[in-house]
């Protein structure tokens, strides 16, 4: 199995994706809990202003010195890095291989010799599988296509190969 995926076709800039180093990408999402929670859109400002009061009620609460709970929570992520089920979009992929003004459509190239086609503007709202439960996907991977409205949840599309932009 090939862990490295192109985009091609009309684009601006030819690129593979490694999905073995998005682990460590902040950009990955939690699919077990993606699908479930409520999307709202908040304000940049409304979001920088309850991280602000979250760091002072905490000040507040234990002191300016590193408590005890910022350890564990190191701990946490670091045990939810080996043992979730991650995806990353595939938006700032597009973004970075900058497709052509007249390219209308994506092709995901899958399976043996399969092929779904979907309109340029739906393919910035694909979620990338790339991880279950800490281990890479490397039976039927090493990428799954999810939706983003989570309507494939169930039944991903699996083998993805590569990406052609047309």
């Amino acid at each position: 199995m090939e862990t490295i995926i192109p985009i091609k076709g009309k684009v601006k800039y030819k690129i593979t994706l490694d999905s073995g180093v998005w682990i460590f990408d902040d950009r990955k999402v939690d699919l077990n809990t993606y699908f479930i929670d409520e999307k709202a859109s908040e304000d940049h400002l409304e979001e920088y202003t309850k991280s602000v009061s979250r760091h002072w009620d905490r000040e507040i609460m234990e002191g300016a010195v590193y408590p005890p709970t910022l350890k564990t929570e190191v701990k946490f992520e670091k045990e939810k890095v080996l043992t979730g089920t991650f995806g990353i979009p595939l938006k700032p992929f597009l973004d970075n291989a900058e497709p052509e003004q007249e390219a209308k459509q994506i092709v995901i190239e899958y399976g043996e010799n399969e092929q779904a086609v979907i309109p340029l503007e739906e393919a910035a709202d694909i979620i990338l599988g790339f991880s279950k439960d800490g281990k890479p996907l490397r039976e039927d991977g090493p990428l799954h296509i999810y939706f983003r409205d989570g309507s494939n949840q169930d039944h991903p599309i699996k083998n993805v190969t590569g990406f052609t932009v047309q």
